[in-house]
Formats: structure tokens, sequence, C-alpha cells
């Protein structure tokens, strides 16, 4: 039963605008040539910043200005920011259908009544 009413949930999840806004924003975000480019800078230099740090080294003061410029470069982009917002407003809505699930989960262990349906 419980493996039935997940699979509901999920798939009512998947209706939802919120869910639907983030597919979408995150198809545009794949398309979208110059965020991924920006993207792919950020990690470039992040992973170089990462294998300094595993070596012991710290990184450069260049490294570290480099990384802020690409950071900020894909946060101004606004294809970038549409996923944010739109992945912000899915994660509210998980919040608040986690908060029901605790709500009925705390319900169920006070109730000495068992029911599966």
């Amino acid at each position: 039963m419980i493996d039935q009413k997940a699979q509901e949930l999920g798939r009512l999840l998947g209706q939802s605008d919120e869910y639907k806004a983030l597919l979408r924003a995150s198809d545009r975000m794949k398309e979208d040539a110059t965020c991924r480019e920006l993207l792919a800078e950020v990690e470039r230099i992040a992973g170089t910043i990462e294998r300094a740090s595993q070596e012991g080294r710290e990184p450069t003061k260049d490294q570290v200005e480099q990384y802020d410029r690409a950071l900020q470069s894909v946060q101004g982009n606004p294809v970038y920011q549409q996923v944010v917002a739109a992945q912000a407003n899915f994660e509210k809505m998980m919040a608040k259908v986690n908060a029901r699930i605790y709500e009925g989960m705390k319900q169920g262990a006070a109730s000495p009544i068992i029911t599966l349906g």
C-alpha cells in the first residue's frame, strides 16, 4: 500500500506546475550555449582549485579571482537565474509535502487503530 501511495505522490509531483517549470528551465539551460560555456568554465576552475587542495596547496589568488568572476558571470546569466528560481520553487513545494508527510506520520504513530487503506 505504501509503495502505491508513494508512486501516486510521485505522479502528482511530476504533474505539478513547479516540476514542469523546473524541467523547462533546465532544458533551456541545456540548449543555451553561453550558459553551458559559463558553467563549464566554473567547473574547470573549481577542478583546478580542488586538485591544488588535494595536493596540500592553497589556490593562488589569481585562481580564486578567476573562480569568483566566472561564478558571477554564471549567476548573472538570465537562463541560469531561471533555473535557480524554478529549483527554489520546487524545493519550497517539496518542503511543504515533506512537512505534510511528517504530520501524517505523527498522526499515524499516535493512532491506536491500524489502517492500510
